[in-house]
């Protein structure tokens, strides 16, 4: 005889519950659906450009009517857009500039096809942890991070 599952979380799973979600106040909180359009505008950013800057008006736009844990999303959303947005402005004048050097036109071409890398693989990876912490009902922990907003990213299984 098979036993039905007990709508009261086991042990090992009462700590785990997430703050947000604790409060009854997960899926349904103000700004979170603002949220998830913004993520997914900057992940469209990779096809169409003109999404991101969408997205960001947005983000600043939804943040004072957001509940807290929200807001951190949406802060981290902001800081994304405007540090690569200053970040391509820096290289794109430093990329004019190496090209006025005389080296090779290799050279340039191998450093902006690099950068433009590393800049993707960073914002999909913001965007990744962002939206995994989002449909998780739990805040960025340090928006205003560099990186990935206080998240430890490995590739290893736990």
């Amino acid at each position: 005889m098979t036993s039905l599952p007990s709508p009261m979380p086991s042990s090992d799973q009462a700590g785990a519950l997430p703050t947000a979600a604790a409060s009854n106040s997960g899926k349904n909180s103000p700004g979170r659906g603002a949220a998830i359009v913004v993520y997914m505008l900057f992940l469209g950013s990779v096809l169409a450009v003109v999404t991101a800057p969408v997205g960001v008006l947005i983000a600043h736009i939804k943040k004072n009517n957001a509940e807290e844990w929200v807001v951190s999303h949406l802060q981290f959303q902001i800081r994304t857009f405007w540090l690569g947005l200053i970040g391509g402005i820096l290289f794109a004048v430093a990329w004019q500039l190496l090209g006025l050097t005389g080296l090779p036109a290799i050279a340039s071409w191998a450093l902006g096809y690099g950068y433009f890398t590393a800049c993707l693989i960073w914002m999909v990876g913001r965007c990744g942890v962002g939206i995994t912490r989002l449909t998780n009902n739990r805040p960025v922990a340090n928006p205003s991070s560099l990186a990935f907003g206080g998240a430890r990213v490995t590739l290893a299984e736990r």
